[in-house]
């Protein structure tokens, strides 16, 4: 039998730094534990001795992870996840289930209202022992993928083939590409002389070296939190919006939607999850499911996407690929 030793970490200690994380101290961290504050200090001194690093900065308003803090939560929240997966598919394997136990999901917004219902609807209803848990994150910065990385998700679905590499860690494949269209109020001869209304996460590295030749868009007149908002002030009359599909599903009949042309920017919608977990029984349950979902307006990768047109303001032109 393998032997510890003094440099392993028990998983009680991994929860201490998670706990002293989410809690943004050691006082906070003992009263989420059931633990005294003495102890939770004492139990980082520890495991701060095993790694040799100083992993969080004490202050008068709390304790904040140091880099190498950042780096060691990370991880402990990643191996924490592992042993509730452990737990979660050898009970599966003994009662003949495929798959039981929570499913952490984050999304950026339109993925999370258009593509997600109908997904999780076919996963209830072919694996009810699963218990998807659903955040929606910006897709700025790190994005859903950062979520995953920081072992706060078990999957992201999240836009790929951005400039920013993957973390390590972490693997991801598409789903489908979607394409980008102009929206403006009706009524309007000329949109493409309005001002623009932008969010954003709309212009990502995949959008840039287009939107760059494109002399006709001027600056973000008017820059709204998030595409829900953009497509509220378009319908007002208040500019034009150039975006994506998802984005545009459900778009209300206040607004036109226009193609771009044969040169029109798209965006690769796919998952993102850990080496570790893309084989469990979870993870690849939903994979499953979105796979067999594309929403209107969408092409699969690898496929010819739809010639555009313009459309009427039910739905996006270009219809289900197969």
């Amino acid at each position: 039998m393998a032997r510890t030793t003094d440099s392993d970490l028990a998983p009680h200690e991994l929860r201490v730094l998670v706990a002293v994380t989410d809690t943004g101290g050691f006082s906070a961290a003992a009263e989420a534990l059931g633990l005294t504050q003495s102890a939770v200090s004492h139990s980082v001194r520890g495991i701060e001795r095993k790694i040799g690093a100083v992993l969080f900065q004490r202050g008068r308003t709390g304790a904040r992870p140091t880099p190498a803090g950042e780096k060691a939560v990370a991880h402990a929240r990643r191996i924490l996840r592992l042993l509730d997966v452990l737990t979660a598919e050898a009970r599966g394997a003994a009662r003949s289930e495929a798959a039981e136990g929570p499913l952490r999901i984050v999304a950026f917004r339109s993925a999370a209202l258009h593509l997600l219902p109908p997904v999780l609807q076919r996963l209830r209803a072919r694996h009810p022992a699963i218990e998807p848990r659903v955040r929606i994150v910006r897709e700025v910065g790190r994005g859903t993928a950062g979520e995953v990385a920081d072992g706060k998700a078990d999957i992201a679905i999240a836009t790929l083939g951005g400039s920013a590499p993957l973390p390590p860690g972490l693997v991801a494949s598409g789903l489908f590409e979607e394409p980008y269209a102009l929206v403006h109020a009706p009524g309007h001869s000329a949109p493409r002389s309005l001002p623009l209304v932008d969010w954003a996460e709309n212009c990502g590295s995949y959008t840039r070296d287009w939107w760059a030749t494109q002399d006709w868009i001027p600056k973000a007149t008017v820059e709204a939190e998030d595409d829900g908002a953009v497509l509220s002030l378009v319908s007002g009359g208040h500019g034009m919006a150039i975006m994506p599909a998802l984005s545009l599903t459900g778009a209300p009949t206040s607004v036109r939607i226009a193609d771009l042309g044969p040169d029109r920017p798209t965006r690769q919608v796919g998952y993102v999850t850990t080496t570790e977990l893309a084989g469990s029984a979870v993870v690849r349950a939903l994979v499953r499911e979105l796979r067999a979902t594309v929403p209107p307006g969408v092409s699969l990768p690898g496929s010819e996407a739809s010639p555009g047109r313009a459309r009427g303001p039910q739905g996006i032109a270009a219809g289900r690929q197969r």
